[in-house]
């Protein structure tokens, strides 16, 4: 017997925070960083068809769109232009219940790599004669 995850009854975006409010119909409400959601987005991109890819640089992305796919998911198009995961509810409960272990798990793989979260900066040069 499978146990199904609860459904999403309510998604809200909190730009300013950067945060995304799921609420699911076993009345829990969890706040899930932009940032966790876009290191663990459930595209090809991010799982690198089985092995995943370590997504640096996303401490200030956010969220542009949500987009709802049937009655099982949601679409996030994010600020950096990343816009092919689909999060299920199965996805966001997952995320959701299991965020502290897998934010602990992306800091690790960060310093393994000596990787930042920091945003990557746009410079503007300018040369003096």
């Amino acid at each position: 017997m499978s146990v199904e995850s609860p459904k999403v009854t309510g998604l809200k975006l909190k730009r300013k925070s950067r945060l995304l409010e799921v609420s699911f119909d076993d009345g829990n409400t969890y706040a899930l960083s932009c940032e966790l959601l876009r290191v663990y987005s459930p595209s090809a991109e991010v799982h690198g068809h089985g092995n995943p890819v370590l997504v640096t640089h996303k401490k200030n992305v956010n969220i542009d769109a949500i987009t709802p796919v049937g009655n099982y998911a949601v679409k996030l198009v994010f600020d950096d232009g990343h816009d092919t995961g689909l999060f299920s509810w199965k996805i966001l409960y997952d995320l959701a219940t299991n965020q502290v272990e897998l934010w602990e798990k992306y800091l690790a793989r960060l310093r393994a790599a000596k990787a930042s979260r920091e945003p990557m900066i746009d410079m503007a040069v300018k040369y003096h004669n």
